[in-house]
């Protein structure tokens, strides 16, 4: 199992400084625009008095063709920014039932450039419309970001013509900005991996493979219509990311963050995400390559956590939806329909390392008390926006149930406690998740030398890396023979020289 204490080092030092690598460093602070205690109100104003027929017209027909609004935000006026309709389902669903509440897709700096709102440039509203409870994508967002690079999430209200439409998810972009935040850099290629396929109106859509890294041919044309790229360039490097997958797996860890991948998929079947690339729909994830040319996961669209509004489809009932196989790959219903899971989990390491964070999920991240507590503020403070709120698609009572338990309508929508209740007994429970790992403690570096106290394990490695992106760790063997600095044989202290030397910063987890 890996130890999850990631030690920053900077070489050569007498004595060795050491910190939890802390994530949460890079959000907001209180009062920035994703703070989840700061509850605004947003005023959009259009200078197209038909603009709801026109925006609708345009996400059939142009989908990215944007309109000039004016958006008010605590007293401060800012003139022409760029507004589209987003979404899909969440989309189609209201407005095939002309209820106008469709999710809102706003560029600050379209129409004038460098303009920013609170120091961001896009700002993508979500309609809640497959979530009674409103907080299933900042639930969630908070455990995925403990363990990735995700986006921040919060409440809001909109109003556009003078008139309340409702209470929405403000959703942080997945955009250079974002990537400039978590990698220092943004000149990389980015993808969102969803194709084009629509919700409403198929019989009039297009249609397209979804983004399940298969092997299509060496013609970049051919991922036109199953990945969005959203950078300068990248498909050379995208159909090299799936080319090696598919054919030269050995090296897969010379194009992506292996490790990274293994995090998304572990939280993806902890909260049971079913709208995900190793569960039940193959899209809502983007990729981006950073400067050490390995391609990094990044999770999108969370609000089909906790079982979501997938739970009343055909392929699920109530007693089985909990016991999704944490391995699911795809096989053998439909081989090779998911390459990545499929080869990765048939990996005997990866498969070690995936099992490992999906039990260092479930003991650091399920604490219902705490995600209660979190919720219960949230609703509070968006009580009275909610219960205003004509448009939504549930009811107040549905509003507060949904958190404890399954509701069902035409649809079934699982219960946030439910969900973790029943998921993590049948995961503590599943016979490889259930092995007692190795006991890792008292890492300490002294003089170069690492050591750990190491339990329940034949082997035991010491990984390491000088890269920027915590990525590309070498496996070092650690030793409890008695020599090569090991003090005693035998009495399950580990130790190791640091194999780099130099003022060299490197960070290093015992595996």
């Amino acid at each position: 199992m890996k130890k999850l204490l990631l030690i920053l080092l900077c070489l050569p030092l007498i004595g060795f400084g050491q910190s939890l690598y802390n994530p949460q460093q890079l959000y907001d602070n209180p009062g920035g625009f994703f703070d989840e205690d700061s509850f605004r109100s947003i005023h959009l104003d259009f200078y197209n008095p038909n603009y709801h027929a026109y925006l609708v017209n345009a996400w059939f027909y142009n989908p990215d063709e944007r309109i000039p609004a004016i958006l008010t935000l605590n007293g401060t006026v800012y003139d022409s920014v760029g507004v589209r309709y987003k979404g899909n389902s969440t989309f189609c669903l209201p407005n095939d039932d002309l209820n106008p509440k469709v999710p809102y897709n706003i560029d600050f700096n379209y129409f004038i450039d460098s303009q920013k709102v609170l120091g961001y440039k896009k700002m993508k509203l979500a309609n809640a419309w497959m979530d009674p409870t409103y907080v299933k994508q900042i639930v969630s967002s908070n455990i995925y970001r403990n363990y990735l690079p995700s986006g921040e999430s919060n409440l809001i209200k909109l109003y556009v013509q003078g008139n309340y439409l409702g209470l929405y998810i403000n959703d942080e972009s997945i955009n250079k900005q974002f990537i400039k935040k978590h990698f220092d850099e943004k000149s990389g290629p980015l993808f969102k991996c969803d194709n084009i396929d629509r919700f409403c109106d198929t019989a009039n859509a297009p249609s397209a493979y979804p983004p399940s890294l298969i092997y299509l041919g060496e013609d970049s044309s051919l991922y036109y219509n199953s990945y969005d790229m959203k950078s300068d360039n990248g498909w050379g490097e995208l159909v090299n990311l799936i080319t090696t997958l598919n054919y030269n797996f050995s090296q897969i860890d010379s194009v992506l963050n292996v490790d990274r991948t293994l995090w998304a998929f572990a939280v993806n079947q902890v909260l049971l995400n079913l709208d995900c690339y190793n569960t039940y729909y193959i899209h809502n994830y983007y990729l981006y390559q950073t400067k050490d040319g390995l391609f990094q996961m990044i999770p999108w669209d969370l609000d089909n956590t906790f079982s979501g509004a997938i739970m009343g489809f055909d392929y699920f009932n109530q007693s089985n939806i909990y016991e999704y196989d944490p391995y699911h790959d795809g096989s053998p219903n439909s081989p090779g329909e998911r390459p990545l899971a499929e080869k990765l989990f048939n990996d005997p390491l990866y498969r070690k390392q995936y099992t490992a964070h999906m039990r260092t999920i479930i003991n650091e991240s399920l604490d219902t008390a705490v995600i209660r507590n979190q919720i219960n503020q949230l609703q509070a403070l968006a009580h009275n926006a909610a219960d205003n709120d004509q448009w939504k698609g549930f009811t107040m009572a549905q509003y507060y149930s949904n958190v404890e338990s399954a509701i069902w309508t035409s649809w079934g929508f699982g219960g946030i406690m439910s969900t973790i209740d029943a998921r993590k007994q049948y995961l503590l429970s599943h016979p490889e998740i259930s092995q007692v790992p190795p006991l890792i403690s008292n890492v300490s570096v002294n003089n170069n030398l690492v050591e750990a106290n190491v339990f329940n394990s034949s082997s035991v490695d010491l990984m390491i890396t000088s890269s920027q992106y915590n990525s590309k760790f070498q496996s070092f063997a650690m030793n409890d023979d008695g020599i090569n600095g090991d003090l005693t044989p035998n009495d399950g202290i580990y130790s190791i020289q640091l194999p780099f030397v130099g003022n060299t910063n490197v960070k290093f987890y015992i595996r």
